[in-house]
């Protein structure tokens, strides 16, 4: 097992205390947005085994099977298939979607025939996989996440008494559900700019209007999230797209799971996120990267449904699992408290990240790691178990096999 030294991303959207307070450092002042943990080719974590730092990355291709478990590489291939991250959202990140794999596959052989280069601004496909992800709430945090019904969004809508939102409750009141939400992203994202940017006027007033009046309106969480999304992307026309979307509200322990073709954005709040290592995104607003229409259409699932808030299961070993329908990364909790020991496997490659208190690995050697809140570690697939013992919560990322 080794202990990881980890990059932080600094994008506009993040915290500039989040994360600094999690691994017990002073602020820069400059945003913190993302902590990354594995052995992704952008930002690889690090380990030293006598010989100084090396990046994971770069362990893990000099012998795969050796770190990741024979049974790991034959399932996933030759590398980490998951990406571990501490995110921290000061204002709300971009509206997107994810790809199948099969729609990744297609559109990156597509691109790369069309002689786009991967670092190009306006690709979609930056690589061949899909990217599932699972976020798990560290503090309260604040979302969307998938399309809300049809007909309870038009009477949101009306509610709101705005002029500019008329031909979209027109829409959703008298199409089909799936044709009608197709049908109303697609306005949004093709209407003029001045148009939307004066809707979007009306409707951040209409939104502080009715938080002032209606404070414990059942919709009062709804008004707050579009609200902040419109003071912070004032002429996007994300905000108009984001109306259709759920609002969701996860205290700390509660996750999110989004799959393929499920639009969604993070508003704030803190919590550890996990991925397939993929960099695929397709945007559909709140923010000035590029946005393909047409190609967006063809990803997005139209399906109305709940948020689907995930709790942690507990097993009898006291490991709290967060159930997802994909294999490539599997993420659960320990609550550890003095006296008790709890033990992980080592079929596979995992990275443990303390998140509060302080947790000591011990291997089958009788070799110990103590990591204390905010510090990481990777335990590389032995076939031991490990122990852990202390106090403090723990969040342990591996795969299914």
């Amino acid at each position: 097992m080794d202990r990881l030294v980890n990059t932080v991303r600094p994008y506009a959207w993040g915290s500039t205390t989040a994360i600094p307070a999690l691994l017990g450092v002073q602020p820069t002042g400059e945003p913190q947005a993302e902590l990354w943990l594995g052995a992704h080719p952008g930002d690889s974590s690090r380990l030293d085994r006598g010989a100084g730092p090396v990046e994971l990355a770069t362990v893990i291709a000099a012998d795969p099977a050796a770190e990741l478990g024979a049974e790991s590489v034959e399932k996933f291939g030759p590398a980490l298939p998951f990406l571990l991250k501490v995110l921290a959202a000061e204002i709300p990140l971009s509206l997107q979607v994810h790809p199948s794999r099969a729609q990744a596959q297609a559109g990156f052989a597509a691109e790369d025939a069309a002689g786009v280069p991967v670092e190009a601004g306006h690709r979609n496909y930056k690589d061949a996989n899909h990217k599932p992800e699972l976020i798990c709430a560290l503090d309260e945090f604040d979302g969307m996440c998938g399309f809300r019904d049809p007909l309870a969004t038009a009477a949101l809508m009306e509610e709101l008494a705005v002029p500019g939102l008329a031909p979209l409750i027109d829409l959703l009141r008298t199409k089909p559900a799936e044709q009608a939400l197709r049908e109303a992203l697609a306005t949004v994202l093709s209407t003029d700019p001045a148009v939307v940017a004066a809707t979007i006027t009306e409707l951040a007033a209409a939104l502080d209007r009715q938080l002032v009046v209606h404070p414990d309106s059942p919709h009062a969480l709804e008004w707050a999230g579009y609200a902040y999304a419109a003071r912070h992307f004032p002429g996007d026309a994300g905000v108009l797209a984001a109306l259709l979307l759920n609002v969701v509200r996860l205290q700390p322990g509660e996750a999110l799971y989004l799959g393929a073709g499920v639009p969604h954005a993070y508003l704030r709040g803190t919590g550890v996120e996990i991925m397939a290592n993929s960099d695929n995104v397709l945007r559909c607003g709140l923010t000035p990267k590029h946005i393909d229409v047409p190609e967006l259409l063809k990803v997005v699932v139209f399906d109305a449904s709940d948020p689907g808030v995930l709790r942690p299961v507990a097993d009898d070993a006291g490991e709290e699992l967060f159930p997802v329908p994909i294999d490539e990364f599997r993420l659960s909790r320990f609550q550890l408290t003095e006296g008790t020991e709890r033990t992980v496997d080592g079929r596979a490659a995992q990275i443990l990240l303390c998140t509060a208190g302080a947790v000591t690995l011990t291997d089958a050697t009788g070799r110990a790691l103590q990591l204390s809140r905010g510090q990481s570690a990777y335990l590389p697939a032995t076939g031991q178990a490990t122990a852990l013992t202390g106090r403090g919560t723990l969040f342990r990322a591996t795969v299914t096999l």
